[in-house]
């Protein structure tokens, strides 16, 4: 394979998107793969600081259009210094949330209409959109447990009314079914072992198309 491409993995906080990721990313390099891992927000110097601004609990009057903003400023930047030169490379990128974060958030939960959201994204990707979005649908109630029981605390985002948190789940649904080449739902209540097998069969065909 000398074309590189990416793979993002959303869906509810709390699904295992970071295990997950782990075991994508260790599943590839065992075959030879280079794999850049990364996360939205943040994925670079620029990126990271925004994502301390957007996460903040501490700041819970920011509006909605600033949060957007701030979610498209990181992702430009992100697709020109790390996303982009990767994929030239040849290699794989997986990252851990992406745009459909944004739609599913920032529209279907904050109620942003859909021709700003798209508008903003368009600026930042001019066209670009991952190979394929991996959805780990969790109910947000399950998933809220789960981040608790780590006894981190909660980001602004992860602090939302749980009726947010019900929206944003269906605004990843309803990408999926609206593009069911570019999304695959997998049940994040299923066991851990799974999951992976779920994912790893994902991966496994877009590495088929690539060879």
């Amino acid at each position: 394979m000398n074309k590189g491409f990416m793979v993002v993995f959303d869906g509810s906080n709390g699904a295992g998107k970071t295990t997950v990721i782990n075991e994508v990313a260790r599943y590839l390099t065992e075959k030879g793969f280079s794999v850049v891992l990364t996360r939205e927000p943040g994925g670079t110097p620029i990126g990271e600081k925004i994502r301390e601004v957007i996460l903040d609990p501490s700041t819970p009057e920011m509006c909605d259009l600033t949060e957007l903003m701030l979610f498209g400023a990181g992702r430009a930047q992100h697709l020109a210094e790390k996303i982009k030169p990767a994929i030239a490379e040849g290699k794989i990128v997986l990252s851990d949330r992406f745009d459909a974060a944004t739609f599913s958030f920032q529209h279907y939960a904050r109620g942003i209409d859909l021709a700003t959201i798209s508008q903003i994204n368009e600026l930042a990707l001019h066209g670009f959109k991952p190979e394929m979005n991996i959805i780990l649908d969790l109910d947000p109630l399950e998933g809220l447990k789960r981040v608790k029981s780590r006894g981190e605390g909660l980001d602004r985002l992860e602090d939302e009314k749980m009726d947010f948190l019900v929206k944003a789940r269906n605004g990843y649904l309803l990408q999926a079914q609206q593009q069911p080449d570019n999304f695959s739902v997998i049940d994040a209540a299923q066991s851990k072992t799974q999951v992976l097998e779920q994912v790893l069969k994902i991966i496994d065909n877009l590495l088929a198309q690539y060879a």
